[in-house]
């Protein structure tokens, strides 16, 4: 595998990560997963790729959801949605749900480097239906679609490392204690909208599958980072599960041990 064996892309973060993760497991266990895990990275970039090119019917056939019922019932009822989801098995697919259910479905993305690359990747994400929005017009996105009550449904990636300035909540993923992004709760506890898990799986090679689980329908009930936790709770279970299909090339724990910078800000 050219990534690994001969530029060794980020080999040393994930090897960091997988330690950090499993400090239970031996080396020649940590490689294993590893190994797998590059192979995962390599196919996703490839599945981006395909994302340029792929039809409706063939994203359709390679990214199914078990039981899109739970949307509809929400949808029906009128109500706005908050969808959660974590870098475990393919989140890009995921651009399809306009076509199966007919929220206006809105996403937020940080910009990348290659201009021309990203010119590429938004048209491929936003050609079933869903919406891109940069991260910095987010919030005020949802708030006028509050405000004139359109039906929504908002997809929001929570597991990344959140800026230490921004930071609210610590606790610890995956046995590390680490500052955990808190805005999906928040967004849901301020305008009362429902918290839904996205749980995909890899069925086999380009082929996947979502289960909905409902974290939480009533979110004031709930008190402070209970949703956020649970959130993590069901990602946990997935990695730990399997463990490879994580994307691991991500400095999950750069931010560990840095309290109390945090504390005395």
């Amino acid at each position: 595998m050219f990534l690994y064996y001969l530029i060794g892309y980020r080999k040393k973060i994930v090897r960091n990560n997988l330690k950090l993760a499993f400090p239970e497991k031996s080396k020649e266990e940590l490689l294993v997963i590893e190994k797998k895990a590059f192979h995962h990275f390599v196919d996703i970039f490839m599945e981006i790729i395909k994302s340029f090119t792929i039809s409706q019917k063939e994203i359709s056939k390679r990214f199914k959801y078990k039981n899109i019922e739970v949307l509809k019932d929400f949808y029906n009822k009128k109500e706005t949605l908050i969808m959660m989801t974590g870098h475990y098995a393919n989140w890009e697919w995921i651009v399809n749900i306009p076509n199966i259910v007919p929220y206006s479905a809105y996403a937020a993305f940080n910009k990348i480097s290659n201009i021309y690359f990203e010119k590429k990747v938004i048209k491929s994400r936003t050609k079933f239906g869903a919406y891109f929005i940069p991260t910095s017009k987010f919030i005020n996105l949802i708030h006028e679609n509050f405000l004139t009550k359109k039906l929504s449904m908002y997809g929001l990636i929570s597991d990344q490392s959140p800026r230490l300035e921004k930071t609210y909540y610590w606790n610890k993923f995956m046995g590390v204690n680490v500052p955990i992004h808190t805005g999906a709760e928040m967004l849901a506890k301020k305008y009362d909208y429902p918290v839904l898990y996205l749980k995909t799986k890899r069925v086999k090679r380009g082929y996947y599958e979502s289960t909905i689980k409902v974290l939480a329908e009533k979110p004031r009930e709930f008190k402070d980072y209970q949703i956020t936790d649970l959130f993590l709770k069901e990602l946990e279970s997935q990695i730990k599960n399997k463990p490879e299909f994580y994307f691991w090339t991500h400095k999950r724990f750069k931010h560990m041990g840095k309290e109390n910078e945090v504390i005395n800000k």
